[in-house]
């Protein structure tokens, strides 16, 4: 990310730290897709890493749910609630399967 500072182009490196709440819900869901069929677990793993690495250039601009961005999964239905701590840090809180309850999911944010 580039931005302008008295003329001179400054590049912001951003950061991005995936809390281990976050680290626990890839790994359970992990476990679950590879029990739906070998090698399922780890295209699962691959496309959410490849979700989450798309914030170094877009965190920020998702929608905002219960006081975090949300980033809907490209293939997958799980979404990934992050936070921006300032220019240059996004923390990942959770990442969890949308389908579920509302209700089951603001309480996994709290």
């Amino acid at each position: 990310m580039e931005r302008c500072k008295g003329g001179i182009k400054e590049t912001i490196r951003m950061r991005i730290k995936i809390l281990s709440s976050a680290l626990e819900d890839l790994y359970e869901a992990r476990l679950f897709y590879e029990q739906q069929g070998v090698g399922v677990g780890d295209y699962f793993f691959d496309s959410l890493f490849s979700d989450i690495d798309s914030l170094v250039l877009y965190g920020g601009i998702h929608r905002k749910v219960a006081g975090y961005h949300r980033l809907l999964s490209k293939r997958f239905p799980y979404a990934i609630y992050y936070t921006m701590e300032n220019q240059d840090l996004i923390l990942v809180k959770r990442v969890l399967d949308f389908r579920q309850d509302p209700k089951k999911i603001r309480r996994a944010l709290r």
